[in-house]
């Protein structure tokens, strides 16, 4: 429920925000991907520090309360900017929050079931997630059709940023604090599997084109701007079915052959977004099945980390992963928006999907026998 609420805040602004940032502020794509790529990263290395932290034994739910009250009050501080350097600073503090409490809400949720039930759990945890993502741009769309302004609808996301408050102080258990003293980690020892995945995840993030990108696609290609919270809002519902379906899946086929197929559709579906010209449906269509395909392999991935780290190191291994994930994320946004606004979006995709594929190769080189392994 804390998941779906705060998914309902953010996506109230997040499709509008590079809206937001080219047309009220004058900035250009690259911009947006700067702002995108410095907030990712952002998060990305405090999730590491952040899994240490409650690995040590610090209380998973004050360090989320920090992380989520520091997203609640930044995201809607974003209508009052006056240039896109403000958009960047507070995005930057939403993004401290997530970094803050990603890690160890992962770790509460791997260490509440059994092993053969992760995917099945990550799963319903995205498709929560995504549940909110579904509802935040309705509700934007609902007051941008009542004829809110798009800072307005910014002010607006303060209300579910409360409810995400309320949810945590009242209904999440105190844990108690006791200080431990986690094990070291020895990258060489590791799971072949765990060791394949950071390096998928490095590559991918490379890859990851941010879903602003996809939005001044859209718009470019003829949808209205009122329209962009609902094309987003069935984005995140065919998120939210496929993130809980591919990740039972991922319990009963394995981790591996669910990544590799997920990721292959998003290579496929890259390239007819560098080479079809769409108009009309054909915009809708190809906008929800990327973000569809980005939900295929969410829960395998989480599945895997949580299965193949180290006894102990579970929040830090999750730390890890989207510390990889995340120092990646900025060169590559700055790149592809840079390539974008230079040469055009069909380049910049056809560069997203050629390292999406040179992701999936090197996590089967990678995870071949061979290396160290651990029995999980």
């Amino acid at each position: 429920m804390v998941s779906l609420a705060n998914d309902a805040a953010s996506e109230m602004m997040t499709p509008l925000l590079p809206v937001f940032l080219t047309a009220t502020l004058g900035a250009g794509p690259a911009i947006v991907g700067l702002v995108e790529g410095v907030a990712e990263s952002t998060a990305s290395v405090l999730k590491v520090m952040s899994g240490r932290l409650a690995d040590r034994g610090a209380s998973a739910k004050r360090l989320m309360l920090a992380g989520y009250g520091a997203s609640a009050f930044a995201r809607p501080a974003i209508g009052l900017a006056l240039g896109w350097t403000w958009v960047l600073a507070l995005r930057f503090i939403d993004r401290v929050g997530k970094g803050i409490r990603t890690a160890p809400r992962d770790a509460l949720i791997a260490a509440a079931v059994p092993a053969t039930s992760l995917g099945r759990a990550f799963g319903f945890h995205r498709s929560m997630d995504h549940a909110g993502a579904v509802l935040g741009p309705l509700a934007a769309f609902a007051l941008l059709s009542a004829g809110a302004e798009v800072d307005e609808v910014f002010a607006w996301s303060l209300l579910p940023g409360l409810i995400v408050l309320a949810l945590i102080g009242f209904g999440v258990p105190p844990d108690a604090s006791a200080r431990r003293v986690p094990p070291r980690i020895a990258f060489g020892a590791l799971d072949r599997r765990l060791k394949a995945m950071l390096l998928a995840a490095g590559m991918l993030a490379l890859a990851a084109l941010p879903e602003a990108f996809l939005v001044l696609w859209a718009t470019g290609a003829g949808l209205p701007v009122a329209f962009v919270p609902l094309v987003w809002a069935l984005a995140s519902l065919a998120k939210m079915g496929v993130a809980v379906t591919a990740g039972m899946a991922s319990d009963r086929l394995g981790r591996a052959p669910v990544l590799l197929v997920g990721w292959s559709v998003r290579v496929f579906l890259l390239l007819l977004l560098a080479t079809v010209q769409p108009g009309g449906i054909w915009i809708w269509l190809l906008f929800v099945a990327y973000a569809a395909s980005l939900a295929t392999t969410e829960a395998a991935e989480r599945s895997l980390i949580g299965e193949a780290a180290p006894r102990g190191l579970v929040a830090t291994a999750y730390g890890v992963y989207h510390l990889v994930s995340g120092l990646f994320v900025l060169p590559g946004a700055l790149v592809l928006g840079l390539v974008w606004q230079r040469f055009g979006s069909a380049l910049a995709f056809l560069a997203a999907a050629t390292v999406t594929a040179g992701a999936a190769a090197a996590m089967i080189l990678a995870s071949r026998p061979g290396g160290a392994t651990k029995q999980c």
